[in-house]
């Protein structure tokens, strides 16, 4: 019986993953099949509070060999591939109301949605949700198609993401493991050693996103008031548990292992830019030299099919934005971020520089072919007069050329700069 919930936070307050958490608790009589999953959907919508992260729990009678994937108050939970049963479906559906009630933040914003089900909806319920914008009317259909039971707060605006987190097949996957402080330990500091993430990052190579060594900032721990710890990502589900306990903390009140979309770059359309809020891969041609404008923000005018395209590198990319205004009119790019409605721009998430073009820079003003003489330009277009005789020509200006700072590949902002979604590139394959 699959039980899927989003929308239960505030930017400020509560984790949507630690009511997966109270779910589990709470349904011990049952088991997990599969592990929880965490769903990242799209990452432009105007509404999402902080990962709009959406959660899948699949609970029944286990069978076969269980492997452990958390822990809660001390006791081992296990999750288990197969199974005899589905749960129980009135139970499922009522314990997942009265914790999604109970710990939504709905007074500070949220619009909770749950749907518990037997089956999945559509698998396109997904990919809409994780690339554009979902109508609720639309998920409401699908879901009446495979019998769900429905249940929303504040308008239920959850039940979109709760959707599309049951209905996604993975294609590409990960892990994350995350850890849950004592509700006692709420709102104080987090006890949780720099130097330990720094180790753990260098030696468990299949993690990623974990620390940002050029400013030796740790980027696993939230910056609210929510009940998470800390949370790890990785390709290799034992790896990543070898890593987490490696760490130096605070201990956690509980831990829970989920699969997940996160570092996929499935929210991207492989297309030109054209809807705004949506992210894109594509291909373009610098157009201009970058600018720099106020706030510290780096401009590239990019030109595609359909003309041009101001392509942004925020300041919270920090040395990233060295490599953009590194670029030159001529350079063949492909970028990969989101579009802006206002300003029309392109939030550039990662690029591949494909070619570079030979940039040259004036040393000095033709020699004058009849005397040998110095010349002086006569503007844009108007050629060189020697100033000793006065003859006119047409030369081109003697230049050298320069070396390029960049160079075709793969480039990527610091690790404090990516999205949940976004595929680092040490997991690009091609």
């Amino acid at each position: 019986m699959f039980a899927a919930f989003d929308d239960t936070d505030s930017t400020e307050s509560m984790c949507t993953t630690f009511l997966a958490t109270e779910l589990v608790k709470a349904l011990r009589v049952y088991d997990l099949i599969g592990l929880p999953r965490l769903v990242r959907l799209n990452p432009a919508v105007p509404w999402k509070t902080r990962g709009n992260g959406a959660l899948c729990v699949r609970f029944g009678v286990g069978r076969g060999q269980g492997q452990m994937v958390g822990e809660i108050d001390g006791i081992p939970i296990y999750s288990y591939e197969r199974m005899y049963e589905e749960a129980d479906r009135t139970t499922v559906l009522e314990t997942a109301e009265r914790i999604v009630q109970k710990w939504s933040r709905t007074t500070e914003g949220a619009s909770p949605g749950l749907v518990v089900s037997e089956g999945k909806p559509a698998q396109r319920l997904y990919w809409e949700a994780v690339r554009g914008i979902v109508e609720k009317e639309d998920t409401l259909r699908e879901l009446q198609k495979i019998g769900a039971d429905i249940v929303g707060w504040e308008g239920g605006r959850g039940i979109i993401g709760a959707s599309a987190a049951m209905a996604w097949r993975p294609h590409d996957r990960t892990y994350e493991i995350i850890t849950y402080r004592s509700p006692d330990r709420w709102g104080t500091p987090r006890h949780l050693e720099d130097g330990s993430v720094r180790d753990m990052d260098l030696k468990y190579t299949t993690t990623f996103n974990n620390y940002d060594h050029r400013t030796d900032r740790r980027a696993i721990s939230p910056h609210t008031n929510c009940p998470v710890l800390f949370g790890v990502r990785g390709d290799d589900p034992t790896e990543l548990m070898n890593a987490v306990f490696s760490l130096r903390s605070e201990t956690p009140a509980r831990w829970l292992m989920f699969l997940s979309n996160q570092g996929t770059d499935d929210h991207l359309i492989s297309a030109e830019p054209t809807l705004p809020d949506r992210s894109y891969d594509f291909k373009a041609t610098v157009a201009e030299a970058p600018r720099t404008i106020a706030g510290g923000h780096v401009i590239v005018p990019v030109s595609i099919s359909t003309g041009r395209l101001e392509a942004a590198a925020y300041e919270p990319t920090k040395e990233f934005r060295e490599l953009v205004r590194a670029l030159r009119p001529g350079d063949r790019v492909r970028l990969f971020g989101e579009l802006r409605a206002e300003p029309r721009t392109l939030n550039i998430e990662k690029m591949q520089v494909i070619s570079t073009v030979i940039e040259r820079q004036k040393v000095s003003n033709p020699r004058c072919p009849e005397c040998g003489g110095s010349t002086k330009s006569m503007g844009s277009g108007g050629g060189y007069r020697c100033k000793k005789c006065g003859h006119r020509n047409e030369l081109e200006a003697e230049s050298v050329e320069v070396p390029r700072t960049i160079v075709p590949g793969w480039y990527e902002p610091p690790v404090c700069a990516r999205r949940h979604l976004g595929k680092p590139l040490k997991r690009m394959r091609s």
